[in-house]
């Protein structure tokens, strides 16, 4: 038992077995109060120490010659120290004096000492009162600490392990003036935590093993930066990572352009192939090294983080045995501290979490469902796992009368279509009429609610009459509806009331705008999408050119998702050639001609029976002509 623990117990029983005092009695020693399974807010936020240090890395990220240094500040109770050590709670970020933190932006405000006075978010103001330290770490390259953004590589992950290892003794720091600096106050027991790219960096710190990590909540994160640019060997974006590490760093642009150069001629942008650049950034690959536990959230119409970053990861943590939570939601890119009507849920489920793993509180949140998945605008489910469990794989195979449904089409029925630019609105309308660059299969009218929940696998048999085409297949519902409009505002609208989570000073209060969720009635949805350069079929690092007019395989996954296709919609797949709307490739004008006897997709469907049947249209069914869907505000942040 930990010397933490047994006083806590002790303290606990003192408060319930002693006789009321018949005198003043000494004042006892402070300490973490649990009670009701919580640890209750019994320290003074307006008096909390804040304080910055600066730890010493192991890297020189910006070549000036000296260690790279990480700026961390931080707010702790007053009462902690060597006779009160608590534990820690890392909010490591390059986005706190650029971006900014939260649905409000909020950044760091320092007084004239440098120390600072506001801590973005609701995590000081809720968790210092009740016995946690919290830090707020400045990437390397970024905001004041030293060196230069390395977007995901070595300078971006060793910083945050160099906190953790000083946290526990075995890292140097340093005050402002240049006197070393112990963490003398600490347990040694931390968490990280952040959304998009801090919960990157909570993933890559957690794929070093570190010791003292206790726990990660990843809110929207990467877990591969090649499945973050790339879907097999289709490229998002180009240069994208010398771009980010720019926007992150706000010091003059001549300072870090030598290591923005080595990754632009480092990154492979001409082929799109998994190669050095990216395994380096492949934190999916060091899963065995992970001892923390982990509360991933996502959300499954993230297109900025897509989310299948959270679903290898999550399925490679489970291998492994890692203690694991998830939230799985409907927005785009949002924080779930601003999902409708979860904030405080969300809030007492965090504080659980953490109370668990940093203070050892048998709060039984361990053995309750693992996963909570949002199913509609307003409906939420608990579940065993995610993706849920019994799921069945049912193979829908496309036929040459545009049908889609359970038996495959005639021995040598094919389809055919260009490898064009076409934005995904021309790729889903009017899906009845031919069109060059797109074909479209449709179930007709299904009997009952489906509930899609995984990763669907495009499985087709092409031959093509140039070397290579970049394919996109699409699953779309067809049907008027009202869903999460996470195209605008991410699906989030900021309201004007506030709600407090936690306690107040002057310069940072605990006080935050509550939001609603966007709604959007519409007759179709995409629900999932996935990409492949068919030269990369194979293997995402040696592609291998598929010669002219030669059948192949090409299999791919799209986006995990979780959806509901409704009673009376339609379920389609679109195959077409380069998404205008996601990718920067330029289309190959090949002709891509599908055999549709071997071709199918596989989608895992949530069944209380089987499905024997999926009716069809006694006709074409031509679908919407014309489809009006907003670009999705892709802020990355």
């Amino acid at each position: 038992m930990s010397r933490l623990r047994a006083t806590l117990i002790a303290l606990t029983l003192v408060a319930t077995t002693a006789p009321p005092a018949q005198a003043a009695a000494p004042a006892t020693a402070p300490a973490i109060t649990i009670d009701g399974d919580r640890s209750q807010p019994v320290f003074s936020y307006a008096d909390a120490v804040r304080e910055h240090v600066y730890v010493e890395s192991p890297i020189d990220s910006d070549a000036d010659g000296r260690l790279d240094r990480v700026r961390v500040d931080i707010i702790r109770p007053k009462e902690s120290g060597p006779s009160l050590k608590v534990p820690v709670i890392i909010d490591e970020s390059p986005y706190y004096d650029n971006s900014g933190r939260g649905n409000e932006a909020e950044r760091k405000v320092y007084d004239a000492s440098g120390n600072p006075v506001k801590f973005p978010l609701f995590y000081d103001n809720y968790f210092v009162p009740r016995g946690y330290a919290v830090l707020n770490v400045d990437m390397l390259g970024t905001t004041k600490s030293d060196g230069c953004p390395d977007t995901g590589g070595q300078a971006d992950v060793l910083g945050g392990k160099a906190v953790i290892d000083w946290l526990n003794g075995r890292a140097k720091a340093y005050r402002a003036d240049g006197s070393p600096a112990e963490a003398t106050w600490a347990t040694g027991k931390a968490a990280m935590i952040g959304k998009s790219y801090d919960g990157t960096l909570a993933n890559a710190v957690a794929a070093t093993g570190v010791e003292g990590l206790e726990t990660i909540v990843p809110i929207s994160a990467i877990s591969s930066w090649y499945r973050y640019q790339r879907s097999n060997g289709v490229v998002y974006n180009y240069d994208y990572a010398s771009w980010l590490a720019n926007v992150v760093d706000t010091d003059p642009d001549a300072r870090c352009a030598a290591v923005r150069a080595r990754m632009d001629a480092e990154d492979g942008d001409d082929t799109g192939n998994y190669n050095p650049f990216w395994r380096l950034r492949d934190y999916e690959k060091d899963v065995a090294n992970v001892k923390a536990s982990v509360f991933a959230v996502h959300t499954v119409n993230d297109l900025n983080v897509k989310p299948d970053n959270f679903s290898a990861w999550w399925q490679a943590l489970g291998r492994r045995g890692v203690p694991r939570k998830i939230w799985v939601g409907q927005y785009q890119h949002v924080d779930p501290f601003d999902f409708e009507g979860r904030r405080d849920v969300w809030v007492d489920t965090l504080h659980r979490w953490f109370d668990h793993w940093l203070l050892g509180v048998r709060n039984g949140i361990t053995r309750e469902p693992v996963a909570d998945v949002q199913v509609g605008p307003t409906q939420w489910i608990t579940e065993r796992d995610w993706p849920a469990r019994g799921a069945l794989r049912m193979p829908l195979r496309p036929a040459a009368d545009g049908r889609l449904g359970l038996l495959p089409a005639r021995r040598g029925t094919t389809a055919a279509f260009a490898d064009v630019r076409m934005p995904e609105t021309e790729m889903v309308a009017d899906v009845g009429t031919a069109k060059p660059g797109r074909v479209a299969f449709t179930t007709g009218a299904l009997p009952r609610d489906l509930r899609l929940s995984g990763t669907p696998v495009v499985d087709l048999r092409v031959a093509l009459d140039r070397p290579t085409a970049n394919l996109t297949a699409l699953l779309v519902d067809f049907g008027d509806a009202t869903r999460v409009d996470w195209r605008r505002g991410q699906g989030i609208r900021t309201l004007t009331e506030e709600d407090c989570h936690g306690d107040s000073s002057a310069q940072d209060d605990g006080c935050y705008r509550k939001v609603a969720t966007n709604l959007a009635t519409r007759p179709l949805e995409i629900v999932a999408r996935g990409w492949i350069d068919v030269q990369n079929r194979d293997s995402l690092s040696s592609p291998s050119p598929l010669p002219a007019g030669e059948y192949g395989r090409v299999a791919w996954d799209t986006l995990p998702q979780d959806y509901v296709f409704r009673k009376g919609h339609r379920l389609g797949l679109v195959l077409a050639g380069t998404d205008a709307t996601y990718s920067g490739e330029t289309a190959t004008g090949a002709t891509v001609t599908v055999d549709l006897a071997a071709s199918k997709v596989t989608v895992p469907f949530v069944l209380s029976a089987p499905l024997t049947e999926v009716p069809a249209d006694a006709t074409r069914w031509y679908g919407p002509q014309e489809v009006e869907l907003p670009t999705p505000e892709n802020a990355f942040y």
